[in-house]
């Protein structure tokens, strides 16, 4: 049995309620529950006397370096046979890290530790450092986004790696590391025996200095499939850089997250080369950056190519008119891979969107999830988006938010989910304005048909 509880205030009736049925469950989550250190106490001996319990996410509760204490106990026992634990944002600081060190020294059942969003910073991390390099540490995901690391940290990272080879996904997105770090870290990731598969580093103050000693980790580690870098300045000679390591013969990655990172147009030659030639690529994210239509078509001629495999496209906020929809439409007619198109926030118009559509209509688009918020549109599409919504049974998710489709559009739009053929699933229509007719028509619709969820 599961508990899956979120954003419930905890009084004692309701708290010893749940501690019954905690006893059976496999997995506990009590996310934003007001939890406190004395809560802690009782999961301490749940943890002791269920040993069925597998995963425990107590993510936004002020559990502080006390509750944490207490929890270890727990944790410490024999009997103990939790796999994953997610702490994330629990105000702990680095005083919690020897506790943690314990655990990690200890406890070879446990597998993931989630502890971002938590003060610990580089005192802390290296502690725990020194329980992951613990032969009895099988872990094999480590979260440390948010944790006011610096560059120090990466000498006992790389230390850890070398004796780690359980290690599977290492995130450390969001911490002022900066391009020495991050090269001594990806040289050290070249040399470590570890099988890496998840590499984060979001939001590290990485620029394009760093991006030959990422690229000679992508050329390097076959197991790498997932790297993000997204939100740092690399700018198109990083890009250039990186695509190196991408296009290897060694690299299989799957994932690629390169959102806000200072692109332009001139980036999309070069992943145009990798989109058409990666055919383990499956997932890619270019929001916020500056790619115009003329990236955006040479990314559209290579998504054409047979061995592109790509299932998953974000460019919002990518500087997209009408002018691309054309292009964006002949992939979706002739490649049947793409499933996520995100393409909100860039100026498209009821014309782009009618193009997009014809795409979306041919027997060969599977697109199930669409997103077309912020993008001018008006009542004037919506007819055509109607019609997509009922032809098209693979359709499960649309994204309108931000556009001025008033009563007309948005009775269209209802029309359509009403239609026996309509699976769409989820609705979304964030700031859209309607009058009160409309709202009730919705409600009465969400009644109607409960498997639609609409979101406003």
């Amino acid at each position: 049995m599961d508990l899956d509880i979120q954003c419930e205030e905890m009084d004692p009736s309701r708290w010893a309620e749940l501690l019954s049925t905690m006893k059976s469950c496999k997995s506990i989550r009590l996310d934003d529950c007001n939890l406190s250190s004395s809560n802690c106490k009782d999961l301490s001996s749940i943890i002791n006397t269920n040993p069925s319990l597998t995963e425990l996410k107590l993510n936004n509760n002020e559990l502080g370096d006390a509750g944490i204490e207490y929890l270890c106990k727990g944790l410490l026992t024999p009997s103990c046979s939790l796999q994953k634990l997610w702490l994330q944002n629990c105000n702990l600081t680095s005083a919690s890290c020897e506790t943690l060190r314990s655990v990690l020294s200890a406890q070879p059942s446990l597998t993931e530790l989630h502890v971002g969003d938590n003060k610990l910073g580089t005192a802390g991390v290296k502690v725990l450092c020194q329980g992951l390099m613990n032969p009895n540490c099988k872990l094999q995901k480590l979260q440390l986004e948010y944790c006011e690391l610096t560059a120090d940290i990466v000498e006992a990272l790389n230390a850890a790696l070398q004796t780690k080879p359980t290690l599977k996904e290492l995130s450390l997105s969001n911490n002022t590391l900066g391009d020495t770090a991050v090269k001594q870290l990806c040289r050290g990731l070249v040399e470590a025996s570890c099988n890496l598969e998840l590499l984060h580093l979001e939001n590290c103050g990485i620029t394009s200095d760093s991006c030959r000693d990422i690229s000679a980790v992508l050329s390097n580690k076959s197991s790498l499939i997932d790297l993000s870098v997204g939100d740092n300045k690399i700018g198109d000679s990083g890009l250039a850089l990186l695509c190196q390591g991408l296009l290897h013969p060694n690299c299989k990655i799957q994932k690629l997250w390169l959102w806000d990172c200072d692109l332009t147009s001139a980036s999309c030659k070069d992943l145009s080369r990798v989109l058409s030639t990666k055919e383990t690529l499956l997932e890619v994210s270019l929001i916020d950056n500056n790619l115009r239509d003329s990236g955006m078509e040479m990314l559209c001629q290579a998504l054409k190519d047979p061995k592109a495999n790509l299932q998953e496209l974000w460019i919002r906020e990518c500087g997209l008119t009408t002018a691309c929809c054309k292009a964006v439409s002949s992939v979706l007619s002739v490649n049947k891979h793409l499933k996520v198109l995100h393409i909100g926030e860039n100026k498209l118009g009821d014309a782009g969107v009618e193009l997009l559509c014809e795409g979306l209509l041919h027997p060969n688009c599977n697109i199930h999830s669409l997103w077309l918020g912020n993008c001018d549109l008006t009542a004037a599409c919506c007819a055509t988006l109607a019609t997509l919504m009922v032809a098209k049974p693979c359709l499960t998710e649309l994204d309108l938010s931000y556009n001025t489709l008033e009563d007309e559009g948005v009775r269209k739009l209802c029309e359509a989910v009403r239609n026996p053929n309509c699976k769409l699933q989820q609705l979304i229509l964030y700031d859209i304005f309607w009058s009160s007719e409309v709202d009730d028509e919705l409600r009465a619709l969400e009644e109607s048909k409960p498997e639609v969820k609409i979101i406003s």
